[in-house]
């Protein structure tokens, strides 16, 4: 199949997942075709089945904001005749879908005809999509898609009690490329890098937006350093880091907490990991918790959203209510306490995650790629 991935190409969740999956397509055979507006984070090597093609938007006196959805949909229409593209597959609601129904209308005006599948993926639905200035053009957009998947079943929930949606949605969950993350696992970890032989590491990875709950993190470890000798990793940038940075000096465990920025090397951080800490507001699937299991460390997350759906209670880790650190604190010394503990919530980890090992998920996409694309036969 030629398909037609339309992404952010950003560190956020959204655009990992497309970028992943396309890869994993090309390997399997398909011809692949990203189309954005830069080249995504993932997607270090292009291969004879995998192509980049820039979406340029020209800058004009006249527009107060460039027109980008316009330049897409205009950028879709030309590929797709040039390179006789069967699919478009386009990951958030907005612009994305948006532009790839007007796309798909102008391709019909000269004869051509072309499904399209969109992925829901969180934030397009229940924050950006949810605006009243936003919501018409989002139902609209998810309505006249062929095909609409969203990556948890709480977020198609959310999706069908926010919206007025007369189309089917299908549950497709995020998904982790397992051997690449056990290749990492395997390979030696340098813990004393980063921490004592005596300390436990901590991570949290995230943009560090309102949402993720950064002070939430900070008074977790805060917690649990009290108890144990800990170290936390703080992996990632956004408006939150520098109050965080700020909360870590008041309550003076600033030399126990590394800011590490946006990161590329998340497995090898990852590896050095003994405890995920995810305790956001809300979560549409949580796939920073499942990369961590698959690198054999448990989690400890708010309930919210569809971390329940990927985070099992009692044995990959455990959930509270969004806010109760202490809780979560207690639940993460339950797990740090000894290593007896700490090995088998690891073990379970990993077989969680198992369950998400993109070898199970794609074939779901490419059945769902097959059946769009025999509609239009």
């Amino acid at each position: 199949m030629k398909i037609a991935i339309v992404c952010y190409p950003t560190f956020g969740g959204s655009g990992v997942v497309a970028t992943e999956l396309g890869l994993e397509l090309a390997r399997r055979g398909h011809e692949i075709h990203f189309i954005t507006y830069s080249q995504p984070v993932r997607l270090a090597l292009l291969s004879p089945n995998v192509h980049y093609h820039e979406v340029n938007v020209p800058e004009y006196a006249l527009f107060h904001y460039q027109p980008y959805e316009l330049a897409l949909s205009s950028k879709l229409v030309d590929m797709v005749k040039l390179y006789k593209i069967e699919l478009l597959h386009v990951h958030y609601a907005i612009p994305h879908a948006y532009a790839g129904y007007m796309a798909k209308q102008m391709l019909k005006d000269e004869g051509i005809d072309i499904p399209m599948v969109t992925t829901l993926h969180g934030t397009d639905i229940t924050l950006v999509g949810n605006h009243p200035f936003y919501k018409p053009a989002v139902t609209f957009s998810i309505n006249k898609s062929d095909f609409v998947t969203s990556v948890s079943q709480s977020l198609k929930e959310d999706t069908l009690k926010l919206f007025n949606i007369t189309n089917e949605i299908e549950v497709i969950p995020n998904f982790i490329e397992l051997n690449k993350t056990e290749k990492e696992v395997d390979s030696p970890c340098q813990r004393s890098v980063m921490a004592k032989p005596t300390e436990r590491i901590i991570t949290h990875i995230s943009n560090f937006r309102k949402v993720k709950r950064i002070p939430d993190v900070i008074k977790i470890f805060y917690n649990i350093q009290k108890e144990i000798p800990a170290k936390l990793m703080m992996v990632g940038d956004g408006p939150e880091k520098e109050k965080a940075e700020y909360l870590c000096q008041e309550l003076g465990i600033e030399d126990k907490v590394i800011f590490f920025g946006n990161s590329n090397e998340i497995d090898e951080i990852l590896c050095l990991t003994d405890l995920f800490l995810l305790p956001s507001e809300t979560e549409s699937f949580g796939l920073a918790a499942l990369e961590a299991m698959a690198c054999g460390v448990p989690v400890i997350s708010s309930n919210s959203g569809g971390l329940s759906e990927v985070n099992f209670q009692g044995i990959s880790g455990y959930l509270s209510d969004v806010g109760n650190v202490e809780e979560m604190a207690e639940n993460a010394l339950k797990i740090l306490g000894d290593d007896t503990t700490l090995f088998r919530f690891k073990e379970n980890a990993l077989v969680v995650a198992k369950q998400f090992d993109i070898k199970n998920i794609l074939p779901l996409y490419e059945a769902l790629y097959q059946k769009a694309i025999n509609k239009y036969k």
